[in-house]
């Protein structure tokens, strides 16, 4: 069953949210060539601790960090890593996740490592608009195709590939809730209600759509070698549109 949040878990959605837009504006000031993934993972800690909430990530089924932090090739899940350092010309996506009084907020961002090519600049910024072209789908009385369909175009219109065994979620007092958001149509007729909240995160290949799983059972990457990109937000349908809860509040 999909739950409906309330004004008072909104709000601490919300301020969940804020601290993961805050470990994100963080990692936009950090991220260079020679640092480490590991480094990465204890400064999104640092910051989520400081804020009184809880790594949403870590421990999670297993995960090793508080942040998935991913590579090039590597689509989601990419585990921290002191002996993995960024190098110029890379492209990394950083998903993390803030539980705050019992709330979540889950958000991921890819960023340029230094100067990076034309190719991955043109699939950060294809999977940046598809986000958005969902975000705008998620609308009362909408469906969740609507959303999903979104994606696919902005997708297709780029040539893309689409990361099709991995999605959106519903997000709230679990960082993975009903329903599952596909980035592609499959029919789903489901009518997005007042106060739904989904965590919508297209992911994008330069390539094909087939990914893999790695040996340490997390790290997905595709199967072509091709890089991928990441965007995601929070977002809660409510009378005024779609409300982004992760990102700053002003």
């Amino acid at each position: 069953m999909i739950s409906r949040k309330s004004r008072e878990e909104i709000k601490l959605m919300r301020h969940a949210g804020h601290i993961v837009a805050l470990v994100h504006q963080k990692m936009k000031e950090v991220i260079e060539p020679g640092i480490s993934t590991k480094e990465l993972d204890e400064i999104a800690h640092q910051v989520i601790r400081e804020n009184r909430a809880i790594p949403t990530f870590l421990g999670y089924q297993g995960f090793p960090g508080c942040i998935c932090a991913s590579i090039n090739e590597q689509v989601v899940h990419g585990i921290p890593n002191e002996n993995v350092k960024l190098k110029e010309g890379d492209i990394i996506a950083v998903d993390v996740g803030a539980t705050y009084r019992g709330l979540v907020g889950d958000s991921a961002w890819s960023y340029a490592v230094g100067k990076i090519d034309e190719d991955k600049q043109r699939l950060m910024k294809a999977t940046e608009e598809a986000l958005y072209a969902g975000i705008d789908k998620m609308r009362i009385d909408n469906v969740l195709d609507d959303i999903s369909g979104a994606v696919e175009d902005v997708a297709n219109s780029y040539g893309f590939g689409i990361v099709r065994q991995y999605g959106g979620h519903g997000v709230g007092h679990n960082m993975h809730e009903e329903p599952f958001l596909f980035n592609y149509r499959v029919g789903d007729k489901t009518i997005i209600k007042q106060g739904y909240a989904i965590a919508i995160e297209p992911m994008l290949n330069l390539g094909g759509d087939e990914v893999s799983v790695a040996d340490d059972e997390w790290t997905v990457s595709t199967v072509d070698g091709k890089p991928s990109a990441h965007f995601e937000h929070t977002v809660i349908a409510t009378e005024d549109g779609p409300l982004i809860t992760t990102k700053l509040m002003e």
